[in-house]
């Protein structure tokens, strides 16, 4: 099989080719699950839901569910047996390498934490697993020009976690904007809130013996083990997390690129800081502006990550501003309005994350194209990458429009890519 592919870095068009049905191992697709901890209330993590999303599909079946912390293997294992409904129960491992090295294995889901997607992504498809991996699909940006290369030069679909592409209303919306109902658009902005506590000043003990630390660790350079890292805060450490950019950002402004038909912006700026709780050990920022000039367009996201939202805030997660009107997404559901404020069309729709799963499994079986390949995803987490770095550094990065790469910025460039734990560095 061939694969047509032009350009550098990021910065190029790829036709995989398409993977029928008769390539595939065997008819059942068998999956392998990395990542299953639980959420803050006790129930089924992303992993977990994933595990139980894609044994829920017809033809599908979860060989394996794995995790460092061997607490939470048997309660997904229990999930896809009593949720999905699998008269198999899938084997529990502590280490994603089993299931590398099985050969009967087709698809790799990733849902760790930040610092492993892009490494454990990349091991999957030299072991000839196709894979989703969740947002963002890296911790930096070289990681996504190594992921994407990955995917190339194994021929390997990767599917990236940013299912809206996948909902059916957010799908029209994008119709909508590309046959003009707001006119040409000129501005984007993205909101968040949440209400996020404090974590706390941690003290340095002994890892906890449910837990593998060290292969949590995997990639990223050893550090001791903190008594608040574990299995959520890491979100807020450089070290091992993307900040806020990276764990719910991504998801809009994959939306407005999508959308918009836009790759790579000319300049980024951040501003903000760590307001909420100063003396913790938080080190990214809570409250965050950041910009994305791509010439014709500007794409800005909002985030207050101390507090909800409140009627004095937008209802709407992301707002185009055209010409001729205003569409806003909310949910997973639109509406348009008129520059005068009178609402033109809505519709309000559930979401559709098992359609994003079943489009993998229909690339895999069929060749049909994916909604969010990681030529795609590798772009979006860029923008997060990139507004990260330009609140690093503390002023305005500018890029190649064409390519993503950082220019003229010693100080920024010195932060595309990361130091890794001897034996490993992701390759390709």
């Amino acid at each position: 099989m061939k694969s047509g592919c032009v350009g550098a870095g990021l910065a190029f068009f790829c036709v995989l080719p398409a993977i029928r049905g008769a390539e595939v191992p065997s008819k059942r697709i068998r999956i392998g699950v990395m990542g299953t901890s639980r959420n803050s209330s006790g129930g089924d993590g992303r992993g977990t839901e994933l595990a139980v999303g894609f044994a829920s599909l017809p033809g599908v079946e979860v060989a394996y569910v794995c995790d460092v912390d061997e607490r939470n293997v048997p309660k997904a294992i229990e999930s896809v047996v009593t949720k999905a409904k699998q008269a198999k129960a899938p084997t529990g491992v502590r280490d994603f390498r089993r299931i590398l090295e099985d050969k009967s294995v087709d698809v790799l889901i990733i849902a760790t934490p930040d610092h492993w997607h892009a490494p454990a992504a990349i091991l999957g498809c030299s072991a000839g697993k196709h894979v989703y991996v969740e947002k963002p699909c890296s911790h930096n940006a070289h990681e996504g020009e190594l992921l994407v290369a990955a995917a190339r030069k194994h021929q390997r679909l990767v599917q990236h976690g940013t299912q809206r592409r996948s909902w059916p209303a957010l799908r029209e919306a994008a119709e909508k904007l590309r046959s003009g109902a707001i006119g040409r658009v000129l501005f984007a902005k993205c909101l968040y809130f949440g209400p996020r506590p404090s974590i706390g000043r941690g003290k340095v003990v002994a890892a906890p013996a449910w837990l593998d630390y060290e292969l949590w660790q995997g990639p990223a350079p050893e550090r001791p083990y903190r008594d608040n890292l574990v299995h959520y805060n890491w979100h807020w450490f450089w070290h091992w997390g993307t900040g806020e950019l990276g764990n719910n950002a991504v998801h809009f402004l994959d939306v407005c690129r999508w959308m918009l038909d836009l790759d790579y912006p000319l300049s980024v700026n951040s501003s903000g800081g760590k307001y909420r709780f100063p003396e913790d050990d938080q080190e990214t920022p809570d409250t965050n502006i950041a910009s994305f000039d791509f010439g014709s367009t500007t794409v800005t996201w909002e985030q207050r990550s101390w507090a909800p939202r409140i009627d004095q805030d937008s209802k709407a997660d992301i707002l185009f501003y055209g010409e001729n009107g205003v569409l806003t997404i909310t949910g997973s559901g639109y509406a348009i309005h008129d520059l005068k404020g009178n609402k033109v069309e809505e519709r309000s729709a559930d979401g559709g994350n098992q359609r994003h799963l079943q489009n993998l499994i229909d690339g895999i079986r069929n060749g049909t194209r994916l909604n969010a390949p990681i030529e795609d995803g590798a772009k979006s987490s860029l923008l997060c990458h990139l507004g990260n770095i330009a609140w690093r550094i503390g002023h305005t990065i500018h890029a190649d429009s064409k390519t993503g790469k950082i220019v003229s910025d010693k100080a920024a460039q010195a932060l595309w890519k990361r130091d890794y734990r001897k034996g490993w560095e992701p390759k390709v």
